[in-house]
């Protein structure tokens, strides 16, 4: 197995593991997780022989082949099957191998080294690198593309899939999903389960780790703790740790305070002095514990939208493409105040064009599109990103928006984005990519949307970002349209998923686990006949498939309720607290006391309301079920 024992390890001086351990065991698949500049990737060049440690040792067995993920951008005039071929560096050596003996007339050579290529699987290699391009979204006439005409999403999958096709013992992939949409991410988790070998994965992506990891590697203070199971269970078991930490730290902080008091009463008393002296050689040996920092750098919220009580936009007919090709045909879709939409389908199906024609970005080849008086539009893709201003900083992006707006109120608002004091000035060119997005994402959170367009809205942000995310969305009161592969974020924020598929676009009678059940199926297909003893079980799935079906528009409603309802509490309970406080009794606050009383009357009624409803639905739910 891999071990790395009492690792430390410096970059430019800045200290990044302190007598770290980790250890990665045959065909075990762990996840490495941890904050932006860590050492995650410093991980990987330490195992790849592109660093060395400082102190401690990195042991490898003898013989193992480690395949990774590259992150730099290929340039290369090759086509990009053959790029993918190259990942295979023995299946290329023996076709030197074989070339040569050929070109040499040796036929005992030639048979040797077509018996070699035989052993190595060599001949279906083009293939298997198909199949591997075909999972991560690639069609049939992109093989023979050469990859310099491919842009950069593309290029980085195409790194992996050159990882994918390297034989080895351990593979090193870091964030394999970020360019991924989710059918691709579906596959590849699909893949790295019935992978042979040890992986060792940073991702972002908590359910991507959950489907693919047996353990947890979290690098914090310097060290490297394993936790066994995905990143949900790393995720409760660290929480009850540190709860634990800070409990056994508060009540040292007593124990201590304790002490000091008795030692700065009695210390200078004859009585009482050699137990004070003694008390204060205990409290000189007292281990500290260190407090727990739990709380996540990020916090934001997005402001109360202008409300509209009109369709916000309106699509009829539709017809979206680019010069004459429609992508989309007869589009209908109509995005009401508080509507929660996920879009789903294959890449290159259609999503971000059914977004670009809603926001107007390319014309509509057929049909309409009517906007509302008093939309506030907040838009991001990638894109948004490459139109920020590199030589400003994030502080200017904002005080252009809003020049009035006091300097030290955007301080404060970019504080919650993680960007404080000088950070706030520095023009944006040096920062990473989870950096500019966390930019992006304040501006469109700085201007108060009404509705929100977001596309692949945690690509390069960190798990406390995307946290943060999840729970501003929840929080929204607007109307929501994302693209995402992220399935926590698609699971938590949204109420509808809709299916952009074959030039068509609809609602998708299912939750996000229909539909990956159905990804699956298509990814690995079954030649069931109708005579074969699986045909009972095909028309099971298919009955089932149905019955979610039928039941799929109440369950809904009752999502929807069930996420209105804890909204309604958590204004309630603001109010409460409010109303909890002695200073809204005297004179001057009664205007506004009775305000308070009004709208917690108000949010009581509405909340009977939903409960009621709620119960009336989940009855007839029970009743379908």
């Amino acid at each position: 197995m891999i071990t790395l024992h009492e690792v430390q390890l410096r970059r430019g001086g800045k200290l990044l593991l302190d007598g770290a351990h980790l250890s990665v065991h045959p065909e075990q698949h762990v996840g490495l997780v941890g904050a932006n500049g860590c050492g995650k990737s410093s991980v990987f060049k330490l195992l790849l022989g592109e660093l060395s440690a400082d102190a401690g040792n990195v042991s490898i067995p003898a013989g193992w082949r480690i395949a990774h993920m590259a992150q730099e951008v290929a340039v290369s005039d090759r086509s990009s099957l053959d790029f993918v071929l190259d990942g295979d560096a023995q299946l290329r050596e023996t076709e030197r191998e074989v070339r040569a003996a050929e070109e040499a007339g040796d036929h005992l050579r030639h048979a040797r080294a077509l018996e070699k290529m035989d052993s190595i699987r060599g001949f279906d290699a083009p293939y298997r690198a198909e199949q591997l391009m075909h999972g991560l979204g690639f069609h049939q006439h992109a093989m023979q593309v050469p990859v310099t005409d491919f842009s950069g999403g593309w290029r980085i999958r195409l790194n992996l899939a050159q990882a994918l096709m390297s034989p080895c013992e351990l593979l090193l992939l870091d964030e394999p999903t970020n360019h991924l949409d989710l059918d691709a991410t579906l596959w590849l988790e699909q893949w790295l389960r019935n992978f042979a070998g040890a992986t060792l994965i940073i991702s972002h992506d908590r359910d991507f780790l959950d489907n693919v990891v047996q353990r947890i590697a979290h690098i914090e203070h310097h060290t490297c703790e394993t936790y066994t199971g995905g990143y949900t269970s790393f995720e409760r078991v660290r929480g009850e740790r540190l709860a634990l930490q800070q409990a056994n730290y508060e009540k040292q902080q007593r124990q201590r305070q304790d002490v000091e008091g008795f030692v700065a009463r009695f210390r200078y008393k004859a009585s009482k002095a050699r137990q004070a002296q003694s008390r204060l050689k205990a409290l000189e040996r007292m281990q500290d514990s260190a407090p727990a920092h739990v709380s996540s750098p990020f916090f934001f919220r997005f402001p109360e939208p202008k409300q509209v009580h009109t369709a916000l936009l309106r699509l009829h007919q539709a017809d979206i493409g680019y010069g004459n090709s429609p992508v989309l045909t007869g589009v209908n879709l109509e995005i009401q105040p508080g509507i929660r939409m996920g879009l789903l389908g294959a890449n290159g199906a259609g999503k971000s064009t059914l977004i670009n024609g809603l926001t107007g970005k390319i014309p509509l080849l057929d049909g309409t599109l009517t906007v509302a008086k008093g939309l506030s539009l907040g838009y991001f893709s990638q894109h948004q990103l490459e139109a920020l201003d590199l030589d400003a900083s994030a502080l200017l992006h904002l005080q252009r928006l809003t020049p009035k707006v006091p300097e030290q109120q955007i301080r404060n608002f970019l504080g919650g984005f993680n960007f404080h004091g000088d950070g706030v000035l520095q023009p944006i060119k040096s920062f990473s990519g989870g950096e500019k997005a966390r930019i992006a994402l304040a501006i469109i959170v700085w201007l108060k949307p009404n509705l929100l367009l977001l596309d692949e809205p945690t690509n390069h942000l960190d798990l406390d970002m995307r946290y943060a995310l999840t729970l501003a969305l929840q929080h929204y009161e607007g109307a929501l349209l994302v693209i995402s592969h992220d399935r926590h974020l698609l699971r938590n924020t949204v109420d509808e998923l809709y299916l952009v598929n074959n030039g068509q676009f609809g609602a998708f009678d299912g939750d996000l686990s229909d539909y990956e059940q159905h990804m699956r199926e298509i990814n690995n297909p079954t030649r069931e006949t109708a005579t074969s003893p699986n045909s009972d079980k095909r028309a099971l799935r298919q009955q089932s498939a149905a019955q979610r079906s039928a039941r799929a528009p109440l369950a809904r409603k009752i999502q929807a309720l069930e996420k209105q309802l804890e909204i309604t509490d958590q204004k309630l309970r603001d109010v409460q607290s409010r109303l909890a406080e002695p200073s809204i009794y005297t004179p001057p606050q009664a205007d506004e006391l009775l305000r308070l009383v009004q709208v917690e009357g108000r949010l009581k009624s509405d909340q009977r309301q939903a409960e009621d409803t709620w119960l009336t639905l989940q009855g007839e739910l029970e009743k379908m079920a």
